[in-house]
């Protein structure tokens, strides 16, 4: 039995029970992952399968994925081809914007608890973590890959991590097993190429225990930042807000470092947006302290972070908005130009069309049940809507006349149109 094969089994056996589904790229060492598997019973018995990725980048995707279909039916392994469109326009580098595609296809097509077997060994993990030091990480970067983690409705499992790169290898060649050679990976422009071909190379020249010494200290890193954990997850609780996802901004600041990167970060991951640089990390801090009627905001490339009212809101990129958009609406659904939506609850039809238009400034109606007409402005600051929603509230207008703010408010008028309806009108901000 080879090295693979018994690292494999053991792993196998000391994982709880659930499908399996290995990540195939076609490189050596996923093909020698998947070929592995297929030659284990347990593996089989515990229903295999494989998922390749077409990114599209290469003019010989298509022939790489028939590849990978073919060499997996050889096997007996049932392989799905999945093609992404990588969004490397919206400010990522080519890699990240590759790898965010690539994992949330992995994400939505994991079956409930499936684990998402990965080929990355000891090798890959020195890369990992040397690139997170460069990037000024914490422990929880300095920790390299984590083993298993949550996603989508399974886990994704990496099962490799203690063995060097040339098992792998050793395994393809042994057996002689076709693998596709992507010339992107010799590319080192890229950083990881970079750092594969040019630099752990010279360290192992000079230190020969370098892979061993960089993944023995990610291991301790993982056991700092594990222990970290428990304390920044009992804060995040204290100051996140459940109802609004924001974070009280003084509080935050308060906390050492160690606690409140990693929170951040955490808090940002779980509303799907990545976490912000060293420089961006220091701007946002030093932004907490903003007087109130200032509206700072960070961007970065995947994210933007306001610090309103002394808390942190964090969104997805704000699309451009026409201040001149309007629309007829009858009730039915209605697609906004940020994303969000309008529509009747329950479905209906109203009598006569409205025209749904955007701000233009200096609105004012008179609420039903109010004594007096209202500037839009005054209700906004009044209600606490956030200021990045106001630009798209859509405003309902029966002819010349504002009867209604998106489900916020409502005239006489307005709400006696609605009444008529049997239904009344629903805002679904675009976040």
């Amino acid at each position: 039995m080879s090295k693979l094969d018994a690292t494999l089994l053991q792993a196998l056996r000391e994982q709880p029970p659930g499908p399996l589904c290995v990540a195939y790229s076609g490189g050596p060492d996923s093909t020698a992952l998947l070929h592995a598997l297929a030659q284990l019973p347990e593996a089989q018995q515990r229903g295999l399968r494989a998922l390749h990725i077409d990114h599209g980048l290469h003019p010989d995707s298509r022939q790489w994925s028939e590849h990978c279909r073919q060499l997996a039916q050889e096997w007996g392994v049932p392989c799905l081809v999945l093609r992404v469109d990588v969004e490397h326009a919206r400010g990522y580098g080519l890699e990240a914007a590759a790898r965010e595609a690539r994992y949330r296809a992995f994400a939505l097509s994991l079956r409930k608890g499936e684990l998402l077997l990965l080929g990355h060994h000891r090798d890959d993990q020195a890369e990992t973590v040397l690139l997170k030091l460069l990037r000024g990480a914490g422990p929880e970067g300095l920790g390299g890959m984590r083993a298993l983690r949550p996603l989508g409705q399974g886990r994704l499992w990496r099962p490799l991590l203690e063995l060097p790169r040339e098992v792998l290898r050793g395994y393809v060649q042994v057996q002689g097993l076709p693998c596709i050679d992507d010339p992107s990976n010799a590319d080192s422009r890229l950083s990881r190429n970079f750092l594969r071909h040019e630099i752990l190379p010279r360290l192992s020249q000079h230190w020969p225990q370098a892979l061993e010494s960089i993944t023995h200290s990610a291991r301790l890193s993982r056991a700092a930042s594990d222990a970290l954990e428990q304390q920044w997850r009992a804060e995040q609780a204290r100051l996140l807000d459940p109802s609004s996802g924001s974070l009280d901004a003084a509080g935050w600041l308060a906390l050492s470092p160690a606690l409140r990167h990693p929170l951040l970060d955490d808090w940002l991951h779980a509303r799907g947006l990545p976490a912000p640089t060293t420089a961006q990390r220091a701007q946002i801090e030093r932004q907490c302290a903003a007087r109130d009627g200032q509206l700072p905001c960070i961007r970065w490339a995947g994210a933007e972070l306001h610090v309103w009212k002394g808390r942190l809101w964090a969104l997805p990129p704000q699309r451009s908005i026409d201040p001149h958009w309007h629309a007829s609406w009858h009730g039915e659904p209605l697609a906004l130009p940020d994303g969000g939506s309008l529509r009747l609850d329950p479905p209906a039809r109203l009598a006569e069309p409205l025209l749904v238009r955007l701000r233009q400034g200096g609105e004012h109606l008179r609420p039903a049940g109010d004594a007096h007409t209202r500037e839009l402005r005054d209700l906004f600051q009044q209600s606490g809507m956030p200021p990045w929603r106001r630009a798209a509230c859509p405003l309902l207008h029966s002819g010349d006349e504002l009867i209604g703010v998106g489900d916020r408010w409502l005239t006489e008028h307005g709400k006696a149109l609605f009444l008529q309806a049997g239904a009344t009108p629903y805002w679904q901000p675009a976040c």
